[in-house]
C-alpha cells in the first residue's frame, strides 16, 4: 500500500495528483476526514472537487473505499454521487464505504457552529461541517456509524444523540432549526443504502492479499494533525502517516512508498500560527496567481513563502520516500522567491526545528533569496526542460529535506505533470 499525503496545512493539490496516478492502482482509499476536505480534479475539461468520495472515481475500474478513519454527512455525499451521476460516473459499482466510519447528523453541524461563535476572537477557524463534535463523539463512544442504519433500533439511537446534542446546544444559548437538515439526513440515509455497505477492514487486507495495489489519501495536511500540527489550531484526525494504518484498519508493515506533496510556497486557511504568512503586496500576487481560494469554502487562503522547517518536521514524521511539488508555475512571474530555511527564536538562537507551540513561542523566519526563473512553463517534456533557476530552487529543497522530488506540477491540467522517473514512481520496491 502506498500512501499520498499533504505535507503542509492542506490544499497542497492531492486531488490532481491522485487522478494522475490513479491508472496505476486497483484501489484507491480515503482514510480520514470529513466534507471539509475538498480534492479539486478535473473531468472532461470540468472542474470538479470531491469531498468526500475517494479521487479514484472517475476512473470505472478502480475500487474506491471511503475508509473507518472517515467521518460521513450522508446528504452531502448523496448530493456528491448524484452530481458525478450527471457527469456519467456510477458509482453503484465501485464505491464501497466503511460500515465503522462515524456519521455526522444534523445537531453536529450546530454543535461546530455554537462552539466557534462561543470561541468568538479565539476561533479555531472550523469550515462548520460537523467535523470536531462528530470526532468529539467517536472518542467519547457515544457516536453512530455507517453500520448502524441497517440496524432496527437506529432511529431509537438517533434521537437519542440528538436529544443530547440539543440539550448541550441549550447550555451555549443556541438553538439551531434543524428540521430541514433532518429530513434531508434521513433521505440521504435511504440512499445511501443501495451502496455496498463493508467491513473495511477485511476489504482492504483482502486486496492486499490479491496482490492489488492500493493508494491511501490523505485529507488536509500534515500540519494539521490532531497530535503533530499546530494545536489547537489543527483538524480532528491524524492526517499523517500513521493515520492511514487506523483509519483503514492496515499493518504497518504493508505501507511501501509516503508520497508526500507540498506546494512551492505555502497557504493556510482559517486560523493559527503561519511563520511564513505574507501581509503586503507579494501575499496577494501569489493569492490572485494561484487561485488560492478554498475549494470546500471559498474561503480566501493566507500566503506565504515556503517553510523548509515545517516540511522538515513533515516530511520526518510521515517518513516521506518521495515528494511531490506543486503549482510551480504561481511563482513564475516573481522575480525574487524566498525559502524560510531557519526560525529566528526570541532569544536571538536560529533552529531549523518547529518549537513546541508555535501560537506561544513567536519565531522570525530566516529567508534565503532565490532567482526567479520569469518564464512561462509550458510544453515541458521532463525535469532537464526545466528553466535553471527553477532547477536550483528544487535541488536547493531536495538537499535540505534529504528526499527526493519525483513530481512537479506546473498547472491545473493533467498534462502539466512531470514526473521523473515513472517506473520508479509508480512500482517502487517495497522499503
Amino acid at each position: 500500500m502506498d500512501i499520498l499525503l499533504g505535507l503542509q496545512w492542506g490544499d497542497e493539490g492531492k486531488g490532481k495528483v491522485v487522478d494522475f496516478i490513479a491508472p496505476d492502482y486497483q484501489v484507491v482509499a480515503r482514510f480520514q476526514g470529513g466534507p471539509n476536505a475538498g480534492h479539486t480534479l478535473h473531468f472532461n475539461d470540468i472542474k470538479h472537487v470531491l469531498h468526500q468520495i475517494p479521487s479514484g472515481a472517475f476512473h470505472p475500474e478502480i475500487k474506491n473505499l471511503i475508509g473507518n478513519g472517515v467521518v460521513l454527512d450522508l446528504h452531502t455525499l448523496k448530493n456528491e454521487i448524484l452530481s458525478l451521476t450527471r457527469l456519467g460516473v456510477d458509482l453503484t459499482r465501485n464505491l464501497f464505504i466503511s460500515k465503522k466510519a462515524q456519521l455526522i447528523i444534523p445537531t453536529h453541524r450546530a454543535l461546530d457552529i455554537a462552539s466557534e461563535k462561543q470561541k468568538g476572537a479565539h476561533k479555531i477557524g472550523s469550515t462548520l461541517r460537523g467535523i470536531g463534535p462528530a470526532y468529539a463523539d467517536k472518542v467519547a463512544r457515544t457516536g453512530l456509524r455507517v453500520g448502524d442504519i441497517v440496524q432496527p433500533d437506529f432511529l431509537e439511537r438517533y434521537h437519542a444523540l440528538k436529544t443530547k446534542h440539543l440539550q448541550q446546544l441549550r447550555h451555549l444559548e443556541y438553538e439551531p432549526d434543524i428540521k430541514e437538515a433532518e429530513e434531508q439526513f434521513l433521505e440521504a440515509i435511504a440512499f445511501i443504502k443501495q451502496y455496498p455497505l463493508v467491513d473495511s477492514e477485511y476489504f482492504i487486507n483482502d486486496e492486499i492479499k490479491k496482490g492489488s495495489r492500493i493508494l491511501a489519501e490523505g485529507a488536509q495536511g500534515s500540519l494539521l494533525d490532531i497530535d503533530f500540527g499546530s494545536y489547537p489550531f489543527v483538524t480532528s484526525s491524524n492526517t499523517t502517516v500513521a493515520g492511514a494504518c487506523t483509519g483503514l484498519g492496515v499493518a504497518p508493515h504493508h505501507v511501501q512508498q509516503v508520497m508526500g506533496i507540498f506546494k512551492a510556497y505555502c497557504t493556510r486557511v482559517g486560523s493559527g500560527p503561519f511563520p511564513t504568512e505574507l501581509f503586503d503586496e507579494t501575499g496577494e500576487r501569489l493569492r490572485q496567481i494561484g487561485h488560492e481560494f478554498g475549494a470546500t469554502t471559498g474561503r480566501p487562503r493566507r500566503c506565504g513563502w515556503l517553510d523548509l522547517p515545517a516540511l522538515k518536521y513533515a516530511v520526518m514524521i510521515n517518513h516521506a520516500t518521495q515528494l511531490f511539488m506543486m503549482k510551480a508555475d504561481v511563482l513564475s512571474e516573481f522575480e525574487e522567491i524566498k525559502i524560510c530555511t531557519h526560525y529566528k527564536l526570541p532569544d536571538g538562537t536560529l533552529t531549523d526545528r518547529l518549537p513546541y507551540s508555535l501560537n506561544v513561542t513567536q519565531v522570525t523566519p530566516v529567508y534565503k533569496s532565490f532567482q526567479g526563473w520569469q518564464c512561462q512553463l509550458s510544453n515541458l517534456k521532463s525535469f532537464e526542460d526545466l528553466p535553471p533557476a527553477l532547477s536550483n530552487y528544487i535541488q536547493f529543497i531536495e538537499q535540505e529535506v534529504g528526499v527526493p522530488i519525483m513530481m512537479l506540477s506546473y498547472g491545473s491540467d493533467r498534462q502539466h505533470t512531470l514526473v521523473r522517473n515513472k517506473s520508479k514512481l509508480l512500482h517502487p520496491n517495497h522499503r
